[in-house]
């Protein structure tokens, strides 16, 4: 028998159910343009369902959703369009501070990224409008149907919001799992306070982000590029001794 033989003969064999986790993990992208048809209750509640079997810190499940959809949709993206327009960038007010800076090899993966984006959707780095204009297209919702408001209790801190976190990657792959595109969004949380308001939710309520989703537009050109991950070489130190 051939060594490569034996050596596949040994080789663990790998489960099913890895092999389809890897493969939503694989197929699985931020979509950043959507289809207009509405994605049917049964189907997103089935995608909650699956969502809500997350781990969190106490079994706290701390995460709770607004999720719109039809005309609810369509107010929510007008005010936050008109919202955004109204108020400078460089002034966010979200309920978690952002990143201070990214620097270093996050900067680059950054860089790379927008980059990647504005190329697809034939904006140079020089055209200022354009870039504007991309920018806008987070709270138009990328055109999605329906947005999930994701927020934790004020009291959880920090450590809700990455118990939400955890959730938001579930729901994005149980939403793969039926052939709903996502994009999770941070940029909806810029303006949490007008979020609140909008939904008339308690001040106890922080804001972490949105999650647009609907029917991909499989020939939108913004959907035509995909980011890359890094090695496991710049994320993993083995200690074995």
């Amino acid at each position: 028998m051939p060594r490569h033989a034996v050596d596949a003969a040994l080789a663990p064999k790998v489960p099913a159910e890895a092999e389809a986790l890897e493969r939503l993990l694989v197929a699985r992208h931020s979509c950043r343009a959507f289809q207009d048809r509405q994605v049917d209750r049964a189907t997103i509640e089935r995608i909650l369902e699956m969502a809500q079997r997350t781990a969190s810190w106490c079994n706290a499940q701390p995460w709770q959703l607004v999720v719109t959809s039809g005309a609810a949709t369509e107010r929510f993206r007008q005010a936050y369009l008109a919202f955004a327009a109204a108020n400078p960038p460089n002034a966010p007010q979200p309920d978690h501070p952002f990143p201070r800076e990214y620097r270093g090899m996050y900067r680059q993966r950054r860089l790379e990224s927008g980059l990647a984006l504005y190329r697809s959707v034939g904006v140079t780095r020089d055209d200022l409008a354009g870039r504007k204009r991309q920018e806008m297209e987070n709270f138009h919702f990328f055109g999605a149907p329906h947005v999930a408001i994701v927020t934790s209790d004020e009291a959880l801190g920090i450590y809700g919001a990455i118990d939400c976190g955890a959730w938001v990657a579930n729901f994005m792959l149980a939403a793969q799992s039926l052939g709903v595109a996502t994009i999770a969004q941070g940029a909806l949380a810029l303006h949490s306070s007008f979020v609140r308001q909008h939904f008339a939710l308690s001040d106890e309520r922080r804001v972490i982000c949105g999650v647009s989703f609907g029917y991909e537009d499989t020939g939108h050109p913004a959907n035509g590029f995909r980011t890359a991950r890094a090695p496991l070489a710049q994320a993993v130190d083995w200690v074995d001794e």
